[in-house]
């Protein structure tokens, strides 16, 4: 028997909701925000925008389709099937928050707000995602598979991410590891690693790579190549300035061994769900083996 399709809409919760989770009802956020200039009826309107963007997306689903709305503080005890197709609904950090928990289930990215999100990965709006659910559930569709970076530890356990990786210290010291890039070692105390991936190209490893001046051609989405940047790396009598940015392509990988007591790693913003990268872990970071399908028309 074929499975009837499951159709997975993603969202978060918006400003107005986290405004009434913190002052409890609307009328002490409404003056809360009065006391700082500020007008909540703005950021309830944007609020029923949102809610009208994910309304529309769920009356589009056809009937006989299993359904399912996640919020973005759920995903990480979400279990998506293989065969799910994944709405988006939202800005575009949230497709990278989703990315991570996605073996190759196709995304349709839904912008509901067009003057206030990018929509580089929320590319469509709610009218185009509703035409585009059925095709996407029947493989009928153009899909821009965007490569991810992945970072895996000795002791088995792995993280990726759409945009990029970062290793380094939990607090505001300095990170102090051992780089390995082939044959090459080096000793470094920074301000951390960052590895990023085409997607990432735009964002962080771009602040980077303009403030230095550097020219090297940063990867495209869907090519099979990463960035790294060391940050800040400092120059001492045991520490090197050398290996604080590349390349890798498909069969590199960059190593560090953790000289932290409190290293962490996380990827695309997410401190939150972190790996340790305590003292003596070695951690390799490479090009993730599953790649976020991008539905793009």
């Amino acid at each position: 028997m074929t499975l009837v399709p499951r159709v997975v809409v993603v969202t978060r919760h918006t400003p107005y909701e986290e405004l009434l989770a913190r002052h409890a009802t609307r009328g002490q956020a409404a003056f809360f925000l009065k006391q700082r200039g500020q007008d909540l009826a703005e950021v309830e309107a944007l609020h029923h925008e949102v809610l009208a963007a994910v309304a529309r997306i769920q009356a589009a689903i056809p009937l006989k389709y299993r359904r399912n709305l996640v919020v973005r503080e759920e995903l990480d005890r979400f279990l998506f099937e293989p065969e799910d197709t994944v709405v988006v609904v939202g800005q575009d950090g949230l497709v990278a928050n989703v990315a991570k928990y996605l073996k190759e289930q196709p995304v349709i990215g839904v912008n509901p707000l067009p003057r206030s999100f990018d929509g580089v990965l929320v590319r469509h709006t709610p009218d185009a995602g509703c035409r585009l659910l059925v095709p996407t559930t029947q493989a009928c569709v153009k899909v821009q598979p965007r490569t991810m970076v992945q970072v895996q530890l000795d002791d088995g356990q792995s993280l990726c991410a759409l945009n990029e990786i970062f290793l380094g210290q939990r607090g505001h010291q300095s990170a102090r590891y051992e780089l390995t890039l082939g044959e090459r070692k080096v000793q470094h105390s920074s301000s951390g690693v960052i590895v990023a991936t085409g997607t990432g190209a735009t964002g962080w490893a771009r602040s980077i790579q303009l403030e230095r001046g550097e020219h090297f051609q940063l990867p495209e989405p869907a090519e099979a190549k990463l960035a790294y940047f060391v940050r800040e790396a400092f120059p001492s009598i045991a520490t090197s300035t050398e290996l604080t940015e590349g390349e890798l392509g498909p069969d590199a990988a960059l190593s560090l061994t953790s000289r932290m007591e409190e290293g962490v790693i996380f990827g695309d913003g997410v401190e939150k769900d972190h790996l340790g990268f305590a003292w003596g872990v070695r951690a390799r970071v490479g090009i993730a083996p599953r790649r976020l399908q991008l539905v793009v028309g």
